[in-house]
């Protein structure tokens, strides 16, 4: 067959053929794989709480280089772009592969043993605690650890440094859902699979911007909608799904509980209860009843901003299906009133009787990948393994009889992440080693962030990269990714998956579990942390779990990878695990039934005035990931968006990319404008991923809810005004030595807005 060029005929050719051929693209036979042999090793994804199924591909030399999607059920062969790119992270020249000291924050990094950064670490805790007390001393886990490592954060901290001080990153995330689904049921995960979406007539989603937060989630979502199904979406911002819903309720942000007990209203008055449901499988009816009948459609109109017959329309929607869903994200639960918000919206599922069966449910969706497993064994500072609570009497024996202590040995509870920082700043809390978090990102009202850990005599930090956080600390130890060990993480649905190893790591970078056994052997509790790895671990967190509600013990490695996830409970190795919850009605009371909770609406924290009229609402984008510190160092999703923006609607005169100064009473920022008519002209929006000078919670409050200690991220006082220079946002830390990678600099310093239109009316840039 002739190699010669043949002329192009433009009316034939597709538009760009010839800039193709042109490059060198025409003659497929010169293409050439240089990857000659490869594994396809079965795993999940590390990001948020879908928990897609991928391959991770491996080179002959044994190392991580790209990423095939997997037909698992949970994914069905999607990726976002953040799973596509996560494979990037593992060899990626950002990473830290020594252990990192320095023995004052005056003094610079430098690498440094194993030996001499863990004789620091010790010595350190020694002399803290015997100055100060055990509990001077605190620890901070995260929910994108394996399940083994989260159950061993809660163990260590509580036998090895004996302190009372530990909770988790997941304290910014689901804890509000946590409390408000143990009220009602008796039980903290989602009483639905996704497949149930499948099924439903209605499905309402409420304070999720499920495009950009949970992108594969949205088939299911297309699915209930290819169907039939009716969609309703609760949200400040026209996000992308809000767009194609069939009632878009744009409300005020900080205004759930009063939209929620109106929609109750309405279905009580025209009598769309479940009333036969209600007798004979919920309590506090009555009460809920009385509350939401000061309610009225005008009255919630008016506190929440939407016309009332809008309310009337969610309620006969919700009210008349047959098979009805909701779900909801941190959008309802990052607020002082984050549990009662949720309480809401169980009280409608109940009163409806959309509660245990296929296609009607209620359910929160997980923003880590572990952060319905990172709260479920230990970390979290009130509870135990197996969802037990630290000041229930046989509980904490049950526990300290698996760990080989005695029952007065075991700390009492601490308390929360932010609470654990105003205790910084009072020097109650003077050492602190963190795992898998990044507070100087993730915490609200970042100067009194910076003040507490500045004010730490010692602090370790165990990472991959160095993040702003890590850069802070006396001491950073290398720790493996996500593809470099094995383990167990819980989805959204509270299905167990695993996670494979895919490649050893880099020379000098141990897994978190040895670093943690090794300091617990060195602080003399060498004996109660023998575990050679992940599997150990597991096997001791199924007997820790065993009998209680998050009950693990039939799940094993072996039927996972058999099975590719079980839902818990699960309590003998012949049971199948249990992915619809009350199927009979039952929950996990005593009495086995719904305890319903009556809820006020009250106003946000942060009061509006004069001087701050307007309310800042906070969340993700699509190409990023919680504090960045992964997906800020991956080139293509820096190249999709470089930098934060504020979301500002055209009314307030506006351009795109225009210098905006953001004004919160603890803060302010200058950050490009992306001009939409999707957001409440009374609002302005920036996403959270990015470090000060641009972080988002230079901005935010740290108020809490009363009950789950939740930061109110997601509403508090703002004003705007026009600026002259746009903030520049700093290239992520990296260890002594080394330049930022290249790729993640290019787009970095773009002055303008994200070009990816984020809603209708957005305006042309320039």
């Amino acid at each position: 067959m002739s190699t010669e060029h043949v002329p192009l005929d433009p009316s034939v050719a597709p538009l760009g053929t010839r800039a193709f051929r042109d490059a060198g693209g025409l003659p497929a036979a010169a293409w050439r794989a240089d990857q000659t042999e490869q594994t396809l090793v079965p795993t999940h994804c590390c990001f948020c709480g879908i928990q897609c199924g991928m391959y991770l591909r491996v080179d002959g030399r044994g190392k991580v280089f790209g990423v095939e999607p997997r037909n698992h059920d949970i994914n069905r062969m999607r990726l976002c772009p953040k799973g596509i790119n996560a494979y990037q992270q593992v060899n990626h020249p950002d990473r830290l592969t020594a252990p990192l000291v320095r023995r004052s924050r005056d003094e610079e990094f430098r690498e440094a043993s194993w030996e001499e950064a863990l004789d620091f670490t010790v010595a350190e805790i020694r002399r803290i605690q015997a100055a100060h007390g055990r509990d001077a001393f605190g620890m901070l886990g995260g929910a994108s650890l394996f399940s083994e490592k989260t159950y061993l954060v809660g163990k260590f901290a509580r036998v090895a440094l004996k302190t009372r001080h530990v909770d988790y990153n997941g304290r910014l995330c689901m804890v509000s859902a946590a409390g408000a689904n143990k009220l009602a049921f008796g039980i903290d995960r989602a009483g639905n699979p996704f497949s149930d979406m499948l099924q439903t007539d209605c499905l309402l989603i409420a304070g999720a911007n499920v495009g950009e937060c949970f992108p594969v989630l949205t088939q299911y979502v297309w699915g209930a909608r290819d169907r039939g199904a009716t969609l309703i979406v609760v949200d400040p911002r026209e996000t992308a799904v809000a767009r194609t819903a069939d009632v878009h309720v744009a409300l005020k942000s900080g205004t759930d509980a009063a939209f929620f007990n109106a929609v109750l209203h309405v279905i009580v008055a025209e009598g769309l209860t479940d009333e036969a449901f209600l007798a004979e499988h919920a309590t506090g009816w009555e009460e809920v009843k009385a509350t939401v009948a000061a309610y009225p459609p005008d009255r919630a109109a008016e506190i929440c901003g939407v016309p009332a017959e809008q309310i009337v329309q969610v309620a006969r929607m919700f009210g008349r299906a047959e098979r009805a869903m909701a779900c909801h994200a941190r959008g309802i639960e990052h607020h002082t009133q984050g549990v009662e918000n949720c309480l809401t919206v169980i009280n409608l599922c109940t009163a409806t009787g959309n509660l245990g069966r296929p296609g009607a449910g209620y359910g929160t969706l997980t923003g880590q990948g572990n952060g319905q497993g990172g709260r479920e064994h230990g970390q979290k500072s009130d509870l135990l393994p197996g969802g037990r609570s630290i000041n229930d009497p046989v509980h904490r024996r049950q526990i300290a009889a698996i760990w080989g202590i005695e029952e007065s040995e075991l700390p009492q509870a601490g308390t929360s992440m932010m609470e654990m920082v105003w205790q910084m700043q009072r020097d109650e809390i003077r050492g602190l080693i963190g795992v898998c978090n990044n507070p100087f990102v993730s915490l609200p009202n970042y100067a009194v962030v910076k003040d507490g850990f500045d004010r730490l005599e010692f602090h370790a930090q165990f990472d991959f990269f160095l993040s702003e956080t890590a850069a802070n600390a006396h001491v950073v130890f290398p720790v493996t990714t996500w593809a470099e060990d094995e383990g167990v993480m819980a989805n959204a649905e509270a299905r167990v998956v695993k996670h494979n190893k895919a490649q050893e790591p880099p020379a000098g970078v141990r897994t978190d579990t040895w670093v943690l056994c090794e300091i617990a052997r060195r602080l003399g509790e060498g004996s109660k942390f023998a575990f050679e790895g992940s599997r150990d671990v597991f096997d001791e967190l199924r007997r820790a779990s065993a009998g209680t509600v998050i009950d693990y013990y039939g799940i094993t490695y072996e039927r996972l990878e058999a099975t590719g996830g079980i839902a818990w409970p699960c309590p003998s190795l012949e049971h199948p695990g249990t992915p619809r919850l009350f199927e009979d009605g039952r929950t996990y009371h005593p009495d086995g039934k719904v305890h319903l909770q009556a809820v006020e609406w009250h106003p946000p924290a942060d009061p509006y005035s004069d001087e701050f009229p307007m309310r800042l609402t906070t969340g993700r984008t699509v190409a990023h990931f919680l504090s960045g510190n992964q997906t800020r160092r991956l080139g293509g999703l820096v190249e999709q968006t470089p930098r934060p923006w504020v979301e500002v609607h055209p009314s307030h005169g506006f351009r795109n990319g225009e210098p905006v100064r953001v004004v919160t009473r603890r803060g302010s920022e200058v950050l490009p404008a992306l001009v939409t008519e999707a957001i409440r002209p009374d609002h302005v929006f920036v996403p959270y991923h990015w470090p000060y000078p641009t972080a988002a919670n230079v901005l935010t409050i740290d108020a809490l809810d009363p009950r789950s200690k939740i930061p109110e991220y997601k509403v508090c006082a703002v004003r705007i005004e026009r600026a002259e220079r746009i903030d520049p946002v700093p290239a992520p830390p990296v260890p002594p030595g080394r330049e930022p990678y290249p790729e993640t600099q290019v787009s970095r310093t773009d002055p303008l807005s994200p070009t990816a239109p984020q809603g209708r009316g957005t305006a042309e840039r320039g």
